[in-house]
């Protein structure tokens, strides 16, 4: 093999061939090797090797005894900064973090405390006069928070697919304008058709916010460090239910003819979006390999600085055979149970001030004391995020552990006099703890997760799961369950008590796999591998990159540990 291989050249495709004949990993008999015409080609060191001069169509020809070579098209982005090797000095990569944390963690921020606002305006509007002014049933009023959500879920995998294609940055801005445009729209609706018309349109260009937040999160952040960031950003809807519940206190003292105060709720967010998406357009990075504000050499350093994720940077070439892998992991689908279960609860987004005010609270005091809600799920979620990165392997043990208050206040809310608006009020601040496990989920699948093609897909699975939750709770809140709305508060309890569970299965499931790796003989399949670069000189040469750079899945890089 050696010989033959020395004395001819190989060109490796990259298509993986599943057998279900072989172990559930890849091996180098799993890709298809196509011989290429022999040529003639002097060694010189093992780092880098110039390249043919009659052979530029971005492929890469190796003679070395058991090299391969990989399209340029089909390796990760970063490989190009980082071929052949480079030094990282542990502080100037600190400082690179710094700098990439400034640049992009307020930005990333901002959009969404932007856009959990934008999306609960429905449940602060309802206070404000929108279901009197509009003349909307229950029915109806449910309806608006579950088209959101269908068409979230019906545009989530082609957004995913748009963020793999174009450049994530500027295909973000154009989502945050055109569902600035939407919000706006709302103040001129004076039906249920012209609100279900927008509310569409807000849940088709959402769908590309938490899918590209998780792509660049992986982009620039190793595995504890996003755990971190995930948090940071998702905490932003507490601050978005603060914020808003301000401006709803504020909007009740405006007093214009023909203008309510639920319209202008709405054009004041709708202009606060459309700020944002100027700002994205100009300032939010596509990628650390063209980063705007890094130089050639910081953007190497910020992509060497993650290779121990194993994960890369990204992949604009469309895999197939990671979309197939994708779809035949076990545990892309039950971290998509988890998503739907977890997100029935999420319902209380629309519904949780009509709750409030049933307990025999005024529309000011339950506008103001949807503030608290705010408050606690920045506390938890902050307080989570942090423990699960600083405990090694504990991501499912805190997410567990959060959900018992929720439990707690379901509890309360079924047991206690409906006299105790008091009790009633703290239950149902209890039920917003557990909003730290599905943060934790976001980042977890993220860095379990590699292979570009495969990520987009799972990361869109999960999303699509959210949906469905979302999509159909609403419809359990009925006119006939209330005031006690003892069955939704049933159903909410359940979920409550199955998601700890299904996050310990994927623990178990993580942990086991992680063993029987450990018991595997050393694959050594890409441990040789090149690329053809431009040297200094402008030169072709071929360049040594490390499998992490590779755009392989988890499963096919046996090196891959899952974090737990």
């Amino acid at each position: 093999m050696n010989g033959g291989l020395s004395a001819r050249l190989l060109t490796r495709v990259f298509s993986w061939h599943p057998s279900s004949s072989r172990p559930k990993h890849s091996s180098r008999s799993d890709y298809e090797l196509l011989p290429r015409e022999d040529m003639s080609r002097p060694e010189s060191s093992y780092d880098e090797k110039k390249a043919s001069d009659d052979k530029h169509d971005g492929t890469v020809s190796v003679s070395a005894a058991h090299h391969i070579a990989f399209r340029t098209d089909q390796v990760d982005t970063g490989a190009q900064l980082v071929a052949g090797g480079i030094e990282i000095d542990p502080l100037e990569a600190l400082r690179i973090r710094k700098k990439i944390d400034w640049h992009i963690l307020p930005l990333m921020c901002i959009l969404y405390w932007i856009q959990f606002m934008d999306k609960t305006t429905l449940g602060a509007a309802a206070i404000l006069g929108i279901r009197e002014a509009t003349h909307l049933t229950t029915n109806q009023y449910n309806w608006l928070g579950t088209i959101f959500y269908l068409s979230y879920l019906a545009f989530e995998y082609p957004q995913n697919l748009a963020l793999q294609k174009f450049p994530v940055g500027k295909w973000m801005s154009i989502n945050i304008f055109t569902w600035a445009v939407a919000l706006c729209a709302h103040a001129a609706c004076t039906n249920f058709g012209g609100l279900f018309a927008v509310r569409f349109v807000l849940g088709m260009c959402e769908g590309s916010i938490t899918a590209g937040f998780l792509i660049v999160s992986s982009m620039f952040y190793t595995r504890t460090e996003q755990t971190l960031r995930v948090g940071y950003w998702f905490l932003m809807n507490g601050s978005a239910q603060i914020i808003s519940g301000f401006i709803s206190f504020g909007t009740l003292h405006i007093h214009t003819g023909g203008f309510e105060p639920w319209q202008w709720l709405m054009i004041i967010t709708g202009a606060l979006t459309l700020a944002t998406a100027v700002a994205y357009w100009f300032l939010f990075p596509d990628s650390p390999t063209n980063a705007w504000f890094l130089t050639p050499e910081e953007r190497a350093i910020a992509v060497a600085r993650i290779k121990d994720n194993q994960t890369g940077i990204e992949n604009k070439h469309f895999k197939i055979e990671q979309f197939h892998e994708a779809l035949t992991d076990p545990k892309t689908w039950i971290f998509a149970l988890f998503s739907a279960l977890d997100n029935v609860p999420n319902s209380l987004t629309n519904q949780r001030q009509i709750i409030v005010s049933s307990f025999g609270f005024t529309n000011l005091q339950t506008t103001l004391l949807g503030c608290v809600d705010g408050f606690i799920e920045i506390a938890t979620i902050f307080t989570g995020v942090h423990l699960a990165a600083r405990y090694t392997n504990a991501r499912a043990y805190v997410g567990a552990i959060y959900f018992i208050p929720n439990i707690l206040g379901v509890i309360l809310l079924n047991v206690l006099p409906f006299s105790d608006k008091v009790g009633l009020l703290f239950a149902q601040w209890l039920t917003g703890v557990g909003t730290t496990g599905f943060v934790l989920s976001l980042s977890w699948l993220s860095s379990v997760t590699a292979g570009h093609t495969k990520r987009v897909t799972v990361n869109a699975i999960m999303l699509v799961a959210y949906c469905v939750g979302n999509a159909t709770a609403p419809f359990m809140w009925q006119e006939k369950y209330r005031p006690r709305n003892h069955i939704p508060w049933i159903i909410i309890g359940i979920c409550y008590v199955v998601c700890p569970l299904l996050l310990l299965v994927i623990r178990y499931i993580l942990a086991a796999e992680n063993k029987r790796r450990d018991q595997e003989p050393v694959d050594d399949t890409y441990d040789d591998v090149y690329i053809e670069v431009l040297n200094a000189d402008g030169e072709k040469v071929q360049k040594k990159v490390d499998k992490e750079y590779l755009d392989l899945t988890d499963v096919q890089n046996r090196d891959f540990r899952y974090v737990l």
